[in-house]
């Protein structure tokens, strides 16, 4: 990493404070955003303490249920009012399955309570649970009459019938939640052949005779615990976060790094429950409203990452027994998978939901989505062995940038041969004068046609696809369970010494194992390192001795940093920078120094005889102006005197 590249940076940094600034909200729009939310924070409150007194009495009516003093019991029926037979009953399993999911349902609660993926396997080789019963909950909350609240999580419900497959291999269940009246509400849960999408239908019947008149929503619960799917925690636990979409804007996140609570005033789409490599997504057919949302970081002796909840309310009018459509998404975080959903779609209708894989902001996320997606997928259609496509990927993206590297290359070398006259310069002019030593030396620059920055521009554009890159390969799930060479799984480390004695600050920053794609990476830079500092030349320069020691410790702190990182994406600096040190030589093989300074002073030489010409031009327009405007004063002489 040269001066070049350092420049790049500052450049970047520049133009992301500037951008920030830009687009920074007004006073007014904070304002505006400010009286919005206050005006609905009352009703908010008030929703939330509805829902807290159901749960509160949801739990002491099954407690009761449960209890041998037969009056308490007969108390918890009759506060479960149209509902009370349903209080109590056996719980059975029901199993919809395709060939990527295997989706287990109870008629308690008339929920999902495991959902297996079949093609994605967990630390243990079996296929990966999302959740069991144990780690999740969702239901609806509403009111009856006679002041009666009731949330269907804890209600048994009726199998309709068995499960039931279509002539297209789809596969349907329904649960029946019986009152004592004709009353009723259906949950209809559909499963596509060949799909993680699962259709979920809520159906009621004549439910306006047993709900309080105006009754107009239900409240959705839904809570659920994140397994621990990798091997490493660290990185697990920075991508497993709540995310949700609001209806008509981008998605949004909550805090990954300690717990978090929100309160939206919007409507929102969709909400997802996300781990680093897959997601269970509540998706509204409509929308919802009054969300309050929860995520807490669990200790890391739990097995968990982190525990989610979710409260909102959903639009529900019992006068028209109108359907209520939701969807769940249980599977992989694949960008492919994801933006298949919004195929067709209408662009103020689509889902996003792609968006859950983390490709970078701005400039990064397109690179990302239109080059190395694409060609990634291009290469695994035909070749398995995801190293060897990570190989050609960066053989490619050497190749695109090529002409950049080779026009870098040269701008050093050019510095680098006008080095004795820059030195003759600094020879002549004395430190004091800093000033008239720069601009000595930008005019030798000008005259022999070389800018000092000619050599940053081919390294800012770069970094586009070093940041896209390094946002690709940890959040890419097809290199999940994908070994090459000595690594085992290219979505994590790949190390070949581990330890379990605790050592102060190399446990804490470094870890407990080597990677040795990390370790190659960091040699590898340090060889570049060296072979830039040397083709530079800047030994000379204030503040040279602190930039090559910069230089030659950022490959170790990097080396700290990606010790824990996704082996893919060392494996794939590790080759990028060999590549480079090939290329390096091979450019160097190309240029001939003495031809190359030789080139210089000729065009120094050709833009001095431009520049006299150019004076000459100017002198002789000079007089050719003045003819005339002595020629315009003569005229208006001799039309006076007529």
């Amino acid at each position: 990493m040269d001066k070049n590249t350092i420049l790049g940076f500052v450049l970047i940094a520049a133009i992301l404070i500037t951008f920030s600034i830009l687009n920074r909200p007004s006073l007014e729009e904070i304002e505006r955003q400010r009286a919005y939310q206050d005006s609905l924070r009352i009703a908010q409150q008030e929703l939330q303490e509805a829902i807290r007194e159901s749960a509160a009495q949801k739990a002491s009516d099954l407690d009761a249920v449960n209890h041998t003093d037969s009056s308490s019991e007969q108390k918890a029926l009759k506060a479960y009012g149209d509902f009370k037979s349903a209080v109590s009953g056996e719980e059975n399993l029901f199993v919809l399955e395709n060939d990527l999911i295997k989706i287990t349902l109870s008629n308690k609660g008339g929920r999902i309570v495991s959902a297996q993926l079949k093609e994605h396997l967990s630390r243990d080789s079996l296929p990966v649970e999302l959740f069991h019963q144990d780690d999740t909950n969702f239901g609806f909350t509403m009111a009856l009459r006679n002041n009666h609240i009731i949330t269907t999580s804890s209600l048994f419900f009726n199998p309709v019938s068995e499960v039931t497959t279509d002539s297209e291999g789809n596969q349907q269940m329904i649960f029946r939640l019986q009152s004592e009246t004709d009353a009723y509400i259906d949950f209809v849960y559909t499963l596509p052949a060949n799909d993680y999408m699962l259709d979920f239908t809520v159906k009621s019947h004549e439910m306006s005779t047993i709900m309080p008149l105006g009754s107009n929503y239900m409240i959705v619960n839904w809570d659920s615990r994140i397994r621990q799917q990798e091997k490493g925690r660290q990185f697990e636990e920075r991508y497993s976060t709540l995310n949700y979409k609001y209806l008509t804007d981008d998605m949004e996140k909550m805090n990954a790094a300690k717990d978090d609570e929100k309160k939206l005033a919007g409507r929102v789409k969709w909400i997802a429950f996300k781990d680093q490599y897959f997601s269970s997504i509540l998706i509204a057919g409509e929308s919802f409203s009054n969300t309050h949302l929860i995520s807490k970081v669990e200790s890391k002796e739990s097995g968990y990452m982190k525990s989610y909840q979710a409260e909102m309310t959903v639009d529900y009018n019992p006068m028209s027994n109108e359907d209520m459509n939701f969807k769940f998404y249980l599977g992989p975080n694949r960008y492919k998978t994801l933006a298949a959903y919004d195929k067709g779609l209408p662009s103020d209708q689509k889902l996003k939901l792609r968006d859950l894989v983390p490709l970078g902001w701005g400039i990064f996320g397109w690179v990302s989505r239109f080059a190395i997606i694409p060609m990634f997928d291009f290469f695994s259609s035909f070749i398995s062995n995801f190293g060897v496509i990570i190989l050609l990927m960066t053989i490619v993206i050497k190749l695109v940038l090529f002409p950049l590297t080779y026009k870098s290359y040269v701008s050093s070398a050019k510095m680098r041969v006008l080095k004795p006259e820059i030195d003759e310069i600094n020879e002549r002019i004395p430190p004091e004068k800093a000033a008239e030593r720069q601009k000595a030396t930008m005019e030798l620059y000008n005259k022999v046609g070389v800018s000092p920055f000619s050599g940053c521009i081919p390294t800012l554009l770069q970094m586009p696809i070093l940041f896209a890159m390094f946002m690709f390969f940890p959040s890419s799930i097809e290199l999940r369970g994908e070994s090459f060479l000595w690594a085992k799984d290219l979505s994590s480390y790949d190390a070949i010494v581990s330890w379990d004695v605790y050592i102060p600050f190399i446990s804490k920053f470094y870890g407990n194992h080597i990677s040795l794609f990390t370790l190659l990476m960091t040699i590898t830079t340090l060889i570049s390192t060296k072979l830039n500092m040397a083709n530079t030349n800047t030994s000379d320069q204030p503040g040279a001795g602190m930039m090559k020691w910069m230089m030659y410790l950022m490959p170790i702190m990097f080396m700290f940093i990606f010790n824990s990182y996704a082996s893919g994406l060392s494996y794939y600096y590790f080759v990028s920078t060999l590549l480079t040190i090939v290329q390096t030589f091979i450019i160097r093989s190309t240029i001939d120094e003495e031809k190359l300074l030789a080139q210089l002073h000729a065009k120094r030489v050709a833009n001095t005889n431009k520049k006299q010409q150019s004076k000459k031009k100017s002198s002789f327009m000079e007089r050719l102006e003045k003819m005339q405007r002595e020629q315009e004063k003569l005229m208006r002489e001799r039309n006076k005197k007529r």
